[in-house]
């Protein structure tokens, strides 16, 4: 098992150098730099754009006007993962040139001192050096120095033998690529990169294509719901963030992880939507006709609410209303956000088996959608490996449009983001019964909002922690004495999908969970024992669910009854009947930490049945964890949670080990 030593050290704003799924990241050496590239191990990325004013001097001048040339000068800054660097985004002289035109301004000197530092942090990435090798859809796993992502797309030039084009933000193109200098990496744009000053719903509006939806969500209101940016109240001082200690022994060495808080607390959403010509293709061409169609839908869904509310396309149960919310979230997250990607997911994830896959709340009281992630790309609400179309049971889904697929609009808000799907999106009565009708195993990492809207989610490579503040994150509740840690993505770590939310310190914390279609549900734990974890009382909607659990004890142990799988199948079934007796179970087979043969069945992670409830999407439920030892330095690996309805874990076939 592999377990670490964490100590928690401040540092005001999220830091972080990690290697990025589908990126070389935080190079050191020249060994991973594409061959016939720019490459230098003198020249840092200042004195680079200082050696070619034909090309930069009027991005030199920006520069020059606020503190980020000197920043650009040095070699480097220091982390517990070694040398930082950056990459940096070089405008040419003529893509300076038609950004002045653009903003009507004659000179670099016209440019006010607040612009020029916020185009400057727009082309800036502060913590790791990412180039285009092996480059995927979506988003750098580090945001810019103005908090925002910085997205890639690709294209094809059919004139230059459908040599590949790579863009930043839909509208600047790649010109020369991967240029390695001493600190860090330099991409040549012919460009200034696009930075949206827009709330999600007036962009929504810009975008000639959704005028429809756009219709709709001003009608229902929902436009509402999606203003929100900057919490105003939170602050990221020393003495206001929690510093406890977590420890943890790897190969009884003292090691330990560093953890970077949030200096900024935003509110992000992401909307689903359909352009119109998709709504076209089902006869839809009025806001009347999309009122019909959505009444229709939820008519079927929820009978019992038919014709009661239609007249208040406000009222949350109105047929129009739901049909928008279903489309909303409230989180930020792009393309490749949603599911495992990338080197993780090739390397971790047996895809014959299960496909990648995440379930998450929508603004639609009481529904959540389910996201997959097959190799043809992104769908909502499929339901694909392992199921076959003569059992009625393959459905197909919506597919979301890729960056690339996606035309050449900027999709990101300055609170959110949007994405183009290929078909219209419902809760239909056979997403409900059908497709969500199946273990529904949910991330600890996407259990709030929070842990996305910050980047905290989805950070590879580096051993790092983003910190949370109490009373900072939506649906949990943690006591003052309450540690709570977003890790990042190592894929050697013995956990689903290679990370976890760690929680340390005499911690009591409570947190909600996602809605799920009515019926009888096992509520499982999971997670990986070790020798420096703890005691927890688990409770559920503040009634105790059992004896506590023994974080420290491995599943081989009498009281859980593990026993190591044979080619004996009859017998890994007896095995897993009899810990199931005993509350517990092995953990998915489809997982294999580091890329390795052995999966996370047969390593340590475990499942404990939490208890066995009767749930109602009308209804919210919390699962309370109550630390029992006093000792503030035990900590509990959060890996996942299961709802498992009892159509798969009473099933005649019995629950598959995926």
């Amino acid at each position: 098992m592999i377990t670490k030593s964490i100590k928690h050290f401040f540092v005001a704003g999220l830091l972080f150098c990690g290697l990025a799924p589908v990126f070389t990241s935080c190079v050191d050496n020249d060994d991973d730099v594409p061959e016939n590239y720019y490459s230098s191990t003198k020249l840092t990325a200042a004195q680079f754009l200082e050696e070619r004013p034909e090309q930069f001097s009027e991005f030199i001048a920006i520069l020059k006007r606020t503190p980020y040339f000197s920043m650009l000068s040095t070699y480097g800054t220091y982390s517990s993962a070694g040398l930082l660097k950056y990459t940096v985004f070089a405008p040419t002289n003529e893509g300076v040139a038609n950004y002045l035109n653009r903003m009507g301004y004659s000179s670099i000197n016209d440019i006010p001192a607040a612009t020029c530092d916020t185009l400057v942090r727009t082309h800036i990435i502060k913590k790791g050096a990412f180039f285009t090798t092996d480059i995927s859809e979506g988003a750098l796993p580090e945001l810019n120095m103005d908090d925002s992502y910085i997205v890639l797309s690709s294209d094809s030039d059919v004139t230059n033998n459908n040599k590949i084009i790579y863009y930043i933000n839909k509208n600047s193109r790649i010109v020369e690529r991967d240029d390695s200098v001493t600190n860090g990496v330099v991409h040549v744009l012919d460009n200034t990169i696009s930075s949206s000053s827009m709330l999600l719903p007036d962009k929504i509006e810009e975008d000639s294509i959704l005028s429809l939806f756009s219709q709709a969500l001003k009608m229902t209101g929902m436009c509402d719901s999606l203003m929100k940016h900057l919490d105003e109240a939170y602050s990221c001082g020393e003495d206001s963030v929690n510093t406890g200690t977590m420890e943890r022994c790897t190969s009884g060495s003292q090691q330990y992880t560093r953890t970077y808080w949030v200096g900024k607390r935003y509110f992000k959403y992401t909307a689903f939507v359909e352009p119109d010509s998709v709504f076209h293709r089902y006869g839809i061409y009025t806001i009347d006709d999309l009122k019909k169609y959505a009444k229709k839908i939820y008519d079927e869904t929820y009978p019992e609410d038919a014709g009661l509310y239609d007249d208040d396309p406000h009222h949350r149960k109105n047929p129009l209303n739901r049909f928008v919310s279903y489309h909303l979230l409230n989180r930020v997250g792009q393309y490749n956000s949603w599911v495992v990607s990338g080197t993780i997911r090739d390397r971790c994830l047996d895809t014959k088996l299960i496909d990648p896959e995440e379930y998450y709340e929508t603004m639609c009281p009481g529904t959540i959608v389910r996201f997959a992630g097959p190799a043809s790309g992104l769908y909502i609400n499929r339901r694909g490996v392992g199921e076959r179309k003569e059992r009625g049971f393959f459905v197909r889904g919506v597919k979301v449009l890729s960056p690339s697929e996606s035309g050449s609009v900027d999709q990101n808000a300055i609170n959110g983001v949007y994405h183009y799907l290929d078909d219209i999106l419902a809760y239909t009565p056979e997403v409900r019964d059908v497709v969500l009708n199946r273990r529904i195993r949910i991330d600890a990492t996407v259990l709030s909002p929070d842990f996305m809207n910050c980047n905290g989610r989805g950070r590879y490579g580096e051993d790092i922690l983003t910190g949370f503040k109490n009373g900072y994150i939506t649906d949990w509740v943690t006591s003052k004495e309450t540690f709570v840690g977003v890790h990042s993505d190592v894929d050697y770590w013995h956990s689903y999908q290679a990370n976890a939310v760690c929680v340390s310190g005499l911690f009591d914390v409570t947190f909600k969970l996602p809605p799920v279609p009515a019926g009888t549900y096992e509520i499982r734990l999971g997670y990986t024992p070790g020798d420096e974890r703890g005691v927890v009382q688990v409770y559920l909607e503040n009634e105790p669910c059992g004896i506590p659990i023994d974080l420290r004890v491995y599943g081989g142990d009498p009281s859980i009854g593990a026993v190591a799988d044979t080619d004996d199948e009859e017998e890994n079934m007896a095995n897993d009947k009899a810990m199931h007796n005993r509350g517990y179970m092995k953990s998915t087979d489809a997982w294999h930490p580091g890329g390795g043969d052995d999966s996370m069945r047969s390593l340590s992670p475990l499942r404990r049945i939490l208890a066995t409830k009767n749930l109602s999407p009308d209804k919210t439920y919390h699962l309370r964890f109550r630390q029992c030892l006093d000792d503030n330095q035990r900590y509990w690996s959060f890996d996942y949670i299961e709802l498992c309805p009892k159509s798969v874990y009473g099933s005649p076939e019995g629950e598959d080990t995926h």
